[in-house]
């Protein structure tokens, strides 16, 4: 480790690919977090840690263990096919396939306005809900009266719109909302529920026999 933190190459070392045999499964570790029994703590995500723990999904196929590891993490939809979408400026053009999806599988879109546009604009449903302040409902209502299932929310720049997006995300755990402000998870997570696996129907995989794979 220090020959290549002073500028060695692993190559150089003398290493060459294959000292670790391929594996024959795909391991997904997911973040815990505890954003709900933490008051007033806003759980969007940046480069400090913030998670509490962490586990693990594993299968032979990469699909099944991402949908493992989300369940392990206490995500698990749908119970109403219902689901909040506020994207940054700069997310919205990412969202537009996230929301098509979504919508594919039988969701309902709720939007603030501007993302409710885009949406729309490119082929979505989406139905445009007021911002907090505005004439009911709004977005903290729909969160209030239990009807969604998720929030993705993307933080946006702004004094006001920062306020709006930290109120949203933290209703939305405080009363068990699930809430994603990464794309990139968003996409891993309707991923997941593409492929509609059925707890009964999922691999159990023997761990102990993993770690021992290497010596057999």
């Amino acid at each position: 480790a220090t020959q290549v933190i002073i500028g060695k190459t692993i190559k150089e070392l003398g290493y060459e690919p294959g000292l670790q045999k391929a594996a024959d499964y795909y391991a997904i570790k997911m973040p815990v977090f505890s954003f709900e029994k933490i008051r007033g703590a806003d759980i969007s995500l940046g480069p400090e840690m913030k998670s509490t723990g962490e586990c693990l999904g594993i299968s032979k196929s990469f699909d099944e263990a991402l949908y493992k590891a989300f369940e392990g993490a206490g995500i698990r939809l749908p119970k109403h096919k219902q689901i909040i979408m506020t994207l940054a400026d700069k997310d919205k053009q990412d969202g537009i396939d996230i929301a098509q999806r979504f919508e594919a599988l039988g969701y309902k879109i709720y939007a603030s306005r501007g993302t409710a546009k885009v949406l729309k604009e490119n082929g979505v449903h989406a139905i445009q809900v007021n911002k907090i302040g505005q004439e009911a409902p709004t977005l903290l209502d729909l969160i209030l009266e239990h009807k969604i299932d998720l929030v993705i929310d993307t933080p946006e720049n702004g004094i006001e719109r920062a306020k709006d997006g930290f109120l949203i995300r933290r209703y939305a755990i405080e009363t068990g909302v699930h809430c994603l402000t990464s794309l990139d998870t968003a996409h891993a997570l309707i991923s997941s529920l593409e492929h509609a696996f059925n707890n009964q129907e999922l691999s159990i995989v023997d761990i102990a026999k993993i770690d021992n794979r290497g010596n057999n």
